[in-house]
């Protein structure tokens, strides 16, 4: 990780033009993200899918109720169009440079901002998203194994959240030592059809509820600042909810690519058909949950659903499998970074004994700080605003501007800053929401409850 430069590419170069020593090569064919070079565009499709139609789709009606009917609607579609265009702009610079290939978010950022400082800028945002959404997994996959168990069995003996926890997270102490990113692609085609299921389901039986009788769709809060301290916490949501940019470039280093063919065409192609799901599985679910709910509605929608019980517990189900998918895609990266930390630094022999204490310990340590602080909509607005609006919306634009130079004052120009204003708007006003969220969470809050 640290220092890497980008590596050329196998599938790019003529072997003859390959400087690598054996030793490096032997390396880059070990670690998780250059491992594997046989992808197919449809690889693309669905774990972008995965990556993006996350837990935050749930919580998108609760976003709407924060938000209102017409700054709500607004958001989610400026988030659905900056946030394709700005996954565009990262498909397009994967391989800018004739010859190499960024194959990790960081090598790009140190291609644009310098070797150091690059490190420095993406680095602990990736992590910070790839950690935050991994322990939020962890709490999702608790809360839906519990709802589920609460649901079938109402009769039955209640279960501490952190039981079912643990028991979602063994799950990961096996399929962590999957090697890369295709050989999980199995996983993460079932997330992704899990996705677009519990999606159809959450807007389906509220559809078939119906409006409820007593409904309102004013704001929750009763006082002007809880009204807007919600409205920042919202964004934060809905920020959170288009978080797929910090493994895209992960995901396009796993398909070939030569000269003639290179691997944005296959890349973009699957892009395009996961934004179509997300706008099925987004737009549905956050307009509809609203309408029939309004600002009564739950920070994960499927808790507002109670029956009928067979349907909801299957929803809930269908979560957990997703969130297995999910956990996964956000986990390789960073295994990768230890990874790749460990043995080109730390010249640690690249095994398998230390692939699985490496892991393990990771798995473990999510698990350990899911278990702990499982505040579900606090932490979503808070890690969303702080570190995801960043590497999603104006990061990408950033680096456009640095790297291709638009002509100042064109089209191209003015975008990126529309984009880079729009971004740090949702940075810094989306943690305060979030913040204050925990806050009020925390004073009533008992640990390992």
């Amino acid at each position: 990780m640290v220092g890497t430069q980008p590596q050329t590419d196998q599938d790019y170069n003529q072997p003859a033009n390959d400087e690598r020593s054996a030793k490096q090569k032997a390396i880059d064919d070990w670690l998780p993200i250059t491992g594997s070079r046989n992808a197919k565009w449809w690889y693309s499709a669905f774990h972008n899918v995965t990556a993006m139609v996350g837990a935050g789709v749930l919580g998108l009606p609760y976003a709407m109720a924060e938000l209102g009917w017409g700054p709500g609607v607004a958001i989610l579609i400026l988030s659905w169009i900056i946030t394709l265009y700005t996954l565009w702009q990262m498909v397009e610079m994967h391989e800018m440079v004739p010859g190499k290939r960024f194959d990790r978010y960081h090598e790009l950022g140190q291609y644009a901002f310098g070797e150091k400082l690059g490190l420095y800028i993406v680095v602990p945002q990736q992590l910070i998203v790839e950690i935050g959404v991994c322990i939020i997994y962890m709490v999702t996959g608790g809360k839906s194994l519990k709802k589920f168990h609460d649901t079938v069995c109402s009769s039955c003996k209640d279960i501490k959240l952190t039981y079912f926890i643990m028991i979602y997270s063994s799950v990961h102490f096996v399929l962590s030592h999957l090697p890369n990113f295709n050989s999980i692609s199995g996983v993460s085609l079932a997330a992704a059809v899990m996705s677009l299921s519990y999606s159809t389901i959450a807007w389906g039986a509220s559809v078939d509820k119906g409006v409820k009788p007593d409904v309102q769709y004013g704001y929750k809060a009763k006082t002007t600042a809880g009204t807007v301290f919600n409205f920042f916490s919202a964004l934060g949501e809905v920020a959170f909810a288009y978080a797929g940019h910090n493994v895209v470039l992960e995901i396009q280093a796993t398909i070939p690519s030569t000269p003639e063919k290179p691997s944005k065409g296959p890349m973009w192609r699957g892009v395009v058909v996961a934004y179509i799901v997300v706008a099925l599985c987004y737009f549905p679910v956050a307009l509809i949950g609203y309408w029939m709910y309004g600002n009564s509605v739950e920070d994960n929608i499927l808790i507002t659903l109670e029956k009928p019980a067979w349907l909801i517990g299957m929803a809930n189900i269908f979560v957990v499998i997703h969130v297995i998918g999910s956990y996964q895609i956000y986990a390789m990266p960073v295994f990768d970074m230890m990874e790749t930390l460990l043995v080109k630094k730390l010249n640690f022999k690249p095994t398998w004994t230390l692939r699985f204490v490496v892991r393990n310990v990771y798995v473990g340590f999510t698990m350990f700080v899911g278990v702990t602080f499982p505040f579900f909509g606090a932490l979503l607005s808070f890690f969303g605003g702080f570190a995801f609006a960043p590497t999603t919306y104006f990061l990408p634009c950033i680096m456009w501007l640095c790297i291709h130079k638009p002509r100042k004052f064109g089209l191209s120009w003015w975008t990126n800053w529309i984009c880079i204003v729009f971004g740090l708007c949702l940075m810094i006003l989306a943690p305060i929401g979030g913040l204050r969220q925990i806050i009020l969470m925390a004073k009533t809050y008992e640990f390992y409850s």
